[in-house]
């Protein structure tokens, strides 16, 4: 089922013991592998599956609540879980801050990291070996009555799958790829099936050995829709925004990195439109913009009406901002892009022509008049074959268990 035309998502529920949380139907009392919590609280016959997310930027979370959020009103009980909460607790910290500094300060390591990974299988099989002393861990926090494994970030696979493999664990596992580009750390043995948003995105999950690659919608909300209910005027007030000039949204995820203050600056010298800065969580990166001539916000909680009152929007990662604005018909710039995934989407994403990728500041002005004239062409939203909510609810309703 597709979520309601126009209508909020609903919120995954309270946080669970072990760090699991209820989706929208709660989902308390569910027995763990191994542990032997007490299901009576479900009733016979429930529907349930886990979800296991992270919470490293925004985009994997988000995922995960919009599916559970797709599901609620199919009589799928749903429980989300932060895979590092499978892991000692410390590396929870080093693991997600380490992430965010390569990307601020030293962002050539991370782009070093990323190509190196992606040249050598041997790193990503380390990195599954050293998961293996989590799956007690992970087993704890799996009822016995769960049908199917969800996953939305590429460390999980390369935990889950392999306990797929071996017969730990008994039930199939879905990943959902967050990123256009497929890098071979999502790729893992065991993973039954992978969901991905893009044609292209398939053909590189097939290269890599994934067997089973279905592409469905992007999991966002359906407020991004083109077909949304939408007024520029109103939006535009909601944000207290001019309401005649040519806007340009610049985004760069909810931590706000990459080299925002000078895409900033790019855009305002292009002299075609006013840049809107969205900062995200990022508090100094909006203090270093306290005196740009531009509109610069925070954290945005209502993203849908923000995209309806700009005309372009400029983005670095290729991530889940890029398909928000594509799902809503926006034309979609990548300028910039962060290390590694970012550069690696920006390309795929170029090729399939759905963004155009500016390499130079020169460049920015004739693309941006182009995008934003009384000619330009509207863009062309994602293509996608099916709804991964539907996918699994039929999935978990034939009892396949492969």
């Amino acid at each position: 089922m597709k979520p309601r035309p126009g209508g909020r998502s609903p919120r995954a529920g309270a946080v669970l013991p072990d760090g699991i949380r209820s989706g929208p139907i709660d989902a308390a009392g569910a027995s763990p592998l191994g542990t032997g919590r007490d299901g009576s609280g479900d009733g016979p016959g429930q529907l349930r599956i886990l979800i296991v997310s992270a919470d490293i930027g925004a985009g994997h979370d988000a995922a995960a609540a919009e599916l559970a959020a797709r599901l609620a009103g199919d009589g799928v009980v749903v429980e989300q879980l932060n895979f590092f909460r499978a892991l000692p607790r410390p590396l929870h910290r080093l693991v997600r801050e380490g992430y965010r500094t390569m990307l601020q300060r030293f962002p050539w390591s991370y782009d070093a990291l990323f190509r190196f990974t992606d040249r050598s299988s041997l790193t990503v099989r380390a990195f599954r070996a050293a998961l293996r002393a989590a799956v007690p861990r992970m087993l704890s926090r799996i009822s016995t009555d769960t049908r199917l494994v969800v996953t939305t970030h590429p460390f999980a696979n390369q935990l889950l799958g392999p306990m797929r493999g071996t017969g730990q664990l008994p039930v199939p596992v879905f990943s959902y790829v967050t990123d256009f580009v497929v890098h071979p750390i999502w790729i893992s043995p065991g993973v039954d099936t992978y969901c991905v948003v893009h044609d292209g995105t398939r053909r590189q999950a097939a290269a890599r050995g994934a067997a089973d690659v279905r592409v469905v919608d992007p999991l966002i909300s359906a407020e991004f829709a083109a077909s949304a209910t939408a007024c520029r005027r109103t939006a535009r007030a909601r944000f207290g925004l001019p309401e005649q000039e040519r806007l340009a949204l610049i985004v760069a995820g909810s931590w706000g990195v990459g080299d925002v203050a000078r895409t900033a600056r790019d855009v305002l010298a292009a002299g075609c439109v006013t840049p809107v800065v969205a900062c995200g969580r990022n508090v100094r990166l909006r203090q270093r913009l306290r005196a740009f001539p531009g509109h610069v916000l925070g954290w945005v909680e209502d993203m849908p009406t923000l995209m309806r009152a700009v005309d372009v929007v400029v983005e670095n990662a290729g991530g889940l901002t890029c398909q928000q604005s594509l799902a809503g018909g926006l034309p979609t710039v990548t300028y910039r892009p962060i290390s590694g995934h970012g550069r690696a989407n920006a390309q795929l994403l170029a090729e399939a022509g759905l963004t155009t990728y500016v390499t130079t500041a020169a460049e920015l002005a004739p693309v941006l008049t182009g995008l934003t004239g009384a000619e330009a062409s509207p863009t062309v939203p994602i293509g996608s074959a099916s709804d991964m909510a539907g996918l699994i609810s039929e999935f978990v309703r034939s009892g396949d268990r492969r």
